[in-house]
């Protein structure tokens, strides 16, 4: 028995309508079993994120103003779905919303200084996922698909690690297995397994995340456990294109893209692929689709094992609110192996994510995604050893397959504070 493994993301499932064409979608897959993974309705994941703010800095009136918001887009979407105010999507969904309301409440009797934001993040926002997932599966069963919901954090277990959280591959394959199979292979069989992405647990029971936009990551997991022969992401766009449209006029699309590529693309910040994402399949020979949920019948991209591939144009990668930090011994001395190895154990404590990084004779310069919970605090800890000079809010370009046309087009009308260049790649830091 094959089973296919779908994932919708947050832009599929932003309106009534959104769950109406993924119901579409499905009813053409009625004789397949289907694994299908959601994420939070639309820009959910970036609201709880403002309600964790207010949380963490004791605002009382941010935080029901931000909550509120939450809660009436959700129940907006409940309500166009569902007229019958008794069915029992209403109380599931107010369940939910009160379990974040009571540990909000609860969070009042504690010194969060003592829960670490990352912990504190991990519990709040994972409740987008469990959401979404409870308004999709009461709808496609009272559309006439038989569906089982599964929570994930019983599926997929993970270390502590908390919004970065590692796999704990063999209990997770142990349970998806026990979990998943007895649906699909029982007397009363569903035609659709649903459970949520980006989200798991550790062994203490706490939620955790894996990392921002760890859907992908979710349904490459399931695929590779459940031995499925393909994944399938329906994105809102026609493919992999070699830009993001929101920036990019006119940008190509990629039929079909190798392995290899597809993880030096996701590790740069592609936002079609999470960079986790790509490891698991490529072990196991699974092909990714990645197809627009607006025309479910085109042909997308695919991303498969490809012996000779020539690309004809570049790819454009674009990530904004970056930071950019030069780091130089005060005593104009050589940045050395000894320098480097404290400067990285620094990095490594605050958990920075590194981009791009280049040094010379005195200097050695880093890119980081600008996070403002860590970022003074690891510049003060720098500045303790070392000359600091840094640019906030900066753009990194980075283009793949390269020509002097494409990196003229980048930094045509802008100041150009790094340039670094391989083989294949080149990257920009411009502001």
């Amino acid at each position: 028995m094959e089973i296919k493994v779908f994932k919708f993301g947050g832009a599929s499932v932003n309106s009534a309508d959104g769950y109406r064409n993924v119901l579409r979608i499905l009813k053409k897959y009625r004789d397949t079993p289907l694994m299908v993974v959601v994420s939070a309705m639309g820009k959910t994941t970036n609201a709880l994120e403002l309600v964790l703010k207010h949380f963490r800095a004791n605002d009382p009136i941010g935080l029901i103003e931000s909550f509120d918001a939450i809660y009436e887009a959700h129940f907006s979407v409940i309500t166009e779905l569902f007229p019958d105010k008794n069915h029992v999507v209403y109380g599931e969904a107010e369940s939910l919303f009160d379990q974040l309301r009571g540990y909000i409440r609860k969070g009042h009797l504690y010194d969060k200084a003592h829960r670490t934001y990352d912990f504190e993040y991990d519990q709040i926002v994972s409740y987008g996922e469990l959401f979404s997932s409870c308004i999709l599966n009461n709808y496609l069963n009272s559309k006439g698909i038989t569906c089982r919901l599964l929570d994930a954090r019983e599926l997929i277990i993970t270390d502590d690690t908390y919004r970065d959280a590692r796999v704990n591959w063999e209990k997770s394959g142990e349970l998806i297995k026990a979990s998943v199979l007895q649906y699909f292979e029982g007397p009363a069989s569903s035609s659709v397994v649903l459970t949520q992405g980006f989200i798991g647990s550790e062994p203490s029971g706490n939620s955790t995340t894996l990392g921002r936009e760890g859907s992908d990551f979710t349904a490459a997991i399931l695929a590779y456990i459940l031995k499925s022969q393909d994944v399938t992401i329906w994105k809102d766009v026609s493919g992999v294109l070699n830009a993001d449209p929101k920036w990019f006029k006119n940008p190509k699309k990629l039929p079909v893209i190798s392995y290899r590529e597809a993880i030096e693309l996701a590790y740069y910040g592609a936002s079609v692929i999470h960079p986790k994402t790509i490891r698991p399949l490529e072990n196991a020979g699974i092909k990714l689709y990645v197809k627009s949920f607006k025309n479910p019948g085109a042909a997308g991209t695919v991303i498969k094992n490809i012996d000779r591939w020539n690309i004809s144009f570049p790819i454009y990668i674009r990530k904004q609110n970056q930071v950019l930090i030069s780091i130089s011994p005060r005593d104009f001395s050589f940045i050395v192996e000894e320098n480097l190895s404290q400067i990285f154990t620094v990095l490594a404590r605050y958990r920075a994510k590194t981009n791009v990084m280049q040094n010379s004779a005195i200097s050695f310069s880093i890119c980081l995604e600008r996070n403002d919970e860590v970022l003074y605090d690891l510049i003060e800890e720098l500045s303790q050893n070392y000359e600091i000079r840094y640019n906030s809010n900066v753009d990194l370009f980075t283009v793949r397959h390269y020509t002097p046309a494409a990196i003229s087009r980048l930094s045509r009308g802008r100041t150009v504070l790094l340039e670094q260049k391989t083989r294949n790649t080149v990257h920009l830091v411009v502001k």
